[in-house]
């Protein structure tokens, strides 16, 4: 049996906000296979994004068991985690989270730095992977020389080249125009269907989350539908 990319067991995640404590999240069990192409969806405050945060190893459970890449959460030290997060998980995000100042070329070999990996070895492997969203002919600009669609593919260019497992993506096509967007969606869904790279992204937009193979709807912190979509 293949193991899970991720796989959470009855996770609860609950905040004390001035005094209250808030259940945003209410015994979710779930497991991401590498490979996967799902969208997770559902109104604001439904504990989406918390769940998020949790696959992507930026939070820990209240409780139950949360395992990625077949360790558990709970028994790792916070460098351990982060050397995790590194490897298995890449993340984009919808605004971009490019440093400003520096080319996409050192944008993207960022991830590399704490894998303690050389600069010219750095600078290759993002070279390759800018080549990979065809932005191979954009490494030495800075993202304000590049439009907002081209600053999305240094931002998956950036979370693929650690090679993850899985890449999580929060409303990757939140900032763009319809047409980048699709855009934006063509070379993630090419990236999972050519190199087996794992996808799940978070979104709003009904006509994205209608791309995925899997559709997980949260309402209420909790996992309400898990379905196959259509041509899956």
């Amino acid at each position: 049996m293949t193991t899970p990319a991720i796989e959470a067991l009855d996770v609860t995640r609950t905040y004390a906000l001035d005094g209250v404590t808030v259940e945003a999240l209410k015994g979710v069990s779930l497991r991401i296979d590498p490979g996967e192409y799902a969208a997770v969806v559902g109104p604001s405050g439904s504990g989406k994004s918390t769940l998020m945060h949790l696959l992507g190893c930026l939070d820990r459970p209240s409780g139950g068991v949360l395992r990625v890449g077949g360790e558990d959460v709970a028994t790792l030290a916070e460098p351990e985690l982060a050397a995790l997060r590194n490897r298995t998980i890449g993340f984009v995000f919808q605004s971009f989270a490019l440093l400003p100042r520096v080319t996409a070329l050192d944008n993207v070999g960022l991830p590399l730095v704490y894998r303690g990996l050389r600069r010219a070895e750095r600078r290759e492997l993002a070279a390759s992977a800018l080549e990979r969203v065809g932005l191979g002919a954009r490494t030495g600009h800075r993202p304000t020389q590049l439009s907002g669609g081209e600053q999305q593919r240094v931002a998956i260019a950036r979370a693929l080249v650690a090679q993850p497992q899985v890449l999580l993506a929060d409303e990757p096509t939140g900032n763009l125009d319809t047409r980048t967007g699709a855009e934006v969606m063509a070379i993630l869904e090419r990236l999972n269907a050519e190199e087996g790279v794992g996808i799940v992204l978070v979104t709003h937009d009904v006509e994205v989350a209608a791309r995925a193979r899997r559709q997980i709807a949260v309402r209420d912190g909790r996992i309400e539908r898990d379905t196959a979509l259509a041509g899956a």
